[in-house]
Formats: C-alpha cells, sequence, structure tokens
C-alpha cells in the first residue's frame, strides 16, 4: 500500500494543529452503571476531564477478581542465592532446601504468588498454640480480604486454623489478647495492634509476610509502618515479601524488611510487535477521529476491540457515541469502584459487549483472546507530554497474542501527536503505514 511520507504528514497537520486548539465542544459526562452501559448524567463534566491517575492497589484488586487460573508463563525463573554455597545449586529434594528461609520474590500477577505464601504460613502453624504465629501485611482492607479468602479456601481442611483480620472497623476490647493462628491486615491497624494496644506479641510471630511490596511503598506511611512492624519480630522469623514489579524503590525496601534473603524473579512474557500490523489515521478533530473509527467498523469485521483514551471525558463521550451508533459498548471508568469495573470486564471477555473503551489506566492487564483490533483514540504520553512507549507497548500487546495477527489503528490528530508517533515509531524501529479510511477498498485490504 502506498504512503505518504512522515514529513508530508506533519506538514498535513500544521493547519490541523491551529484548528485543534480551537476546538471547544461542549459534552455531557457519561457514567457506566454497574454493567457496564452507557447512562448519561448530568454532573459537572470539569473532573472527568482529568487524566487517569494510576491505583496500583485498585489495579491489584482488580487483577485478583478477574483472574479464574493462573498465568501461563515460558520465561526461566531465576534464582539469587544469598550464599555461593547455598543448596540452591545442587538441590535435589525439598529437604536439602533447608526450609524456612527468607525470600523475596518477584513475578507478574496470576502467577501464583499468593499461594505461594499462603501455604508457607499453613505449613508453620500449630494449632494447639492458640496465639497469632504468621502475621501477613496487604496494603488495603480489600487486598487484605482477597487475601484472607485465599488462607480460608487454602486451609478448609485445617478445621483447627484460625484467622484474623486487623483492618478498620474491626474493634477488640483493650487488653483483649487475639487467640486465632494468623492475622492479615494493613500495616497502620497492624502496628496498633502489635504496639500500642498489644492484642498481638509480636516476638511469638514465626512467619511474616508483607505482600504486594510494589504497592505498599506507593502508600504514605506505609513503607515506615512495616518496617516499624519486621523490627519487633524475632530474629528467627522467617521473612518472605512479594512484588508484582522490582523498581530500585521496590529493591531498597526489600533490604530494609527481608535479611540475607534467597531472591526468585519470574520475568514478565515480552511483548511483541512482530505479530501486530500498525497503521495510522490523519484526522482534523475529534469528530473527524470518531468518523474514521465509524468507517473502520463498517468496512471489516471486528470480533471484538479495546479503545484507548487520555481522559475520562473522551472515553464517555465515545463510548455515548459509539452507542448511538449501534455498537455494544462497555466503559471502564476510573469512577467505578473495583468491583464493577471487574463486572465490566468479565462482560467483555464473554462477548457480551464487541466493543470496549477506557483509559490506559483502567485497562492494565486484560487479556481477552478475542480482542482482534486495538485503537488508540489517542496516543500514550507521560505526564511530560513524551512517548509513552511502554505503554503502547502494552495497549497494542492486547491484540496479536494467543498466535493470532493483531491490527492496530492510531488516529493523529494534531503536529504534536504526529511527533509523538514518529517518536514510537522510532523506538520501536517499526514501519507504522498511513491508512485512508476515506478509501473503503483500502481499510478492506488491512483485514486480510
Amino acid at each position: 500500500m502506498a504512503t505518504d511520507s512522515w514529513a508530508l504528514a506533519v506538514d498535513e497537520q500544521e493547519a490541523a494543529a491551529e484548528s485543534l486548539s480551537n476546538l471547544h465542544l461542549k459534552e455531557e459526562k457519561i457514567k457506566p452503571d454497574a454493567n457496564g452501559a452507557v447512562v448519561k448524567t448530568n454532573a459537572n463534566a470539569e473532573k472527568a476531564d482529568e487524566e487517569e491517575k494510576e491505583d496500583r492497589a485498585a489495579q491489584s484488586l482488580l487483577n485478583k477478581l478477574i483472574r479464574s487460573n493462573l498465568v501461563d508463563n515460558t520465561n526461566q525463573v531465576e534464582v539469587l542465592q544469598r550464599d555461593p554455597n547455598s543448596p540452591l545449586y545442587s538441590v535435589k529434594s525439598f529437604e536439602e532446601l533447608r526450609l524456612p528461609q527468607n525470600l523475596i520474590a518477584q513475578s507478574q500477577s496470576g502467577t501464583g504468588k499468593t499461594a505461594a505464601f499462603v501455604l508457607a504460613m499453613l505449613s508453620q502453624v500449630e494449632p494447639a498454640n492458640r496465639h497469632p504465629q504468621c502475621l501477613c501485611l496487604s496494603p488495603t482492607y480489600e487486598l487484605a480480604l482477597q487475601t484472607g479468602k485465599v488462607i480460608e479456601q487454602m486451609g478448609k481442611f485445617y478445621p483447627e486454623l484460625k484467622l484474623a483480620y486487623a483492618v478498620r472497623g474491626n474493634k477488640l476490647e483493650r487488653g483483649q489478647k487475639i487467640s486465632e493462628h494468623i492475622v492479615i491486615g494493613t500495616p497502620g491497624t497492624v502496628l496498633d495492634w502489635c504496639s500500642k494496644l498489644k492484642f498481638i506479641d509480636p516476638k511469638k510471630i514465626k512467619v511474616f509476610v508483607l505482600d504486594e511490596a510494589d504497592v505498599m511503598i506507593a502508600t504514605q506511611g506505609h513503607q515506615d509502618q512495616s518496617i516499624r512492624i519486621q523490627r519487633m519480630l524475632p530474629r528467627n522469623c522467617q521473612m518472605l515479601l512479594f512484588s508484582a514489579t522490582f523498581e530500585d524503590s521496590v529493591w531498597k525496601f526489600a533490604q530494609k524488611v527481608v535479611p540475607d534473603p534467597n531472591i526468585i524473579k519470574l520475568k514478565r512474557e515480552e511483548e511483541t510487535l512482530d505479530t501486530i500490523k500498525q497503521y495510522y489515521v490523519l484526522c482534523n478533530s475529534r469528530d473527524e477521529k470518531f468518523q474514521a473509527l465509524c468507517n473502520i467498523y463498517g468496512a471489516i469485521t471486528i470480533a471484538q476491540a479495546m479503545i484507548f483514551c487520555h481522559t475520562r471525558k473522551t472515553a464517555s463521550w465515545l463510548a455515548a457515541e459509539l452507542s448511538k451508533e449501534g455498537h455494544q459498548v462497555a466503559l471502564l471508568s476510573g469512577e467505578m469502584v473495583v468491583e464493577q469495573r471487574a463486572a465490566v470486564i468479565e462482560r467483555f471477555r464473554e462477548g457480551k459487549e464487541k466493543v470496549l473503551v477506557t483509559t490506559n489506566v483502567c485497562a492494565r492487564g486484560i487479556d481477552v483472546e478475542q480482542v482482534s483490533v486495538v485503537i488508540n483514540f489517542d496516543l500514550p504520553v507521560d505526564k511530560d507530554g513524551n512517548p509513552d512507549n511502554e505503554t503502547y507497548l502494552h495497549r497494542i500487546g492486547r491484540t496479536g497474542r494467543f498466535g493470532k495477527r493483531g491490527l492496530a489503528v492510531n488516529m493523529v490528530d494534531s503536529k504534536h501527536s504526529m511527533n509523538i508517533l514518529n517518536r514510537i515509531q522510532e523506538h520501536f524501529n517499526k514501519k507504522i503505514e498511513r491508512l485512508d479510511t476515506d478509501d473503503l477498498d483500502e481499510i478492506e485490504k488491512i483485514a486480510n
């Protein structure tokens, strides 16, 4: 297919950029109900125009709610021993491991981290001793409850096992000692129970688990509280820290909490652009972007599509417009509670809606096999307005999975967004072809 040069594309956009700066459209705010159906409200739309802020705790909870099975990961496990003479070099049996040992473990969501540390706690509980023996910290009330459910499920054949939640709203009488074997809770409440209220004797804890370390350090105060709790524990307490990501800040935190650890890392599945055909469409306004989108839908058969927008306001407007055109649309909004988001994703996964309109933040970690097209209604940029290459890869990586070929279409509506696309192309060293959405024959070709 013949394509225009990048320089020509930029020239074409200069006039468009000027007209875009004068474009002010009044929009009604659109809000999804629990099933993701689009409903108009008259609320002030100003807040909806804010760029979505990443909430790691909400994302982690969402991942737990929508995953029904483990992620299939073919990458090698990387083990970093604390000691060159470690038995991990030549171990042939569990007995040789000399468990328990301190552990720092990193792997993506859905790989079984929760099951691993729950098993570690269950194996150390002595039911006859009626006091807390295992302590598990979670960043939020909701994540603590989710982990508690796993403990209850895995411990259901252990009838003597008792579990307590050290979370907001769980009030105990001052001076009371709790008799449950495992305590799971948030850092602030657990710290109060151990020090100020003395419900827990930290010197009797045998296993200390810090879950979601990357989420924990993103929450103000949790890092210091976790370290204070750790310092109350006996020297022979087994320390286990788990995280989905392993940035420098997480690593520094982990080193403070877990002395002399064994370290296990499971790399993420590397996403690739090799099986994805990429195109861009030149537009002069948001309405032209929408018309281009309608033309694509009119020309090719799309099983399911994900459409990414930069702000809640744009996502809401687009979902409403697509609904008017008769499309079955689901909308993921940052205003929805996590359980609502999970319900929307589940409906999309089941095929009840064919189009999912979302901001980037809401859609992290969604894997739907039927997604054949990803559309960047807005190109991904970071807070400084530079290309967000990682997000671009994650977004269009939603298609072209499971051995299938995928299709990604990028909407370009200004000189600036043309520059962003140019830089994304250079970063990945992959040509992104121009697509004329007014030429139906040309659109039909890209589907073959």
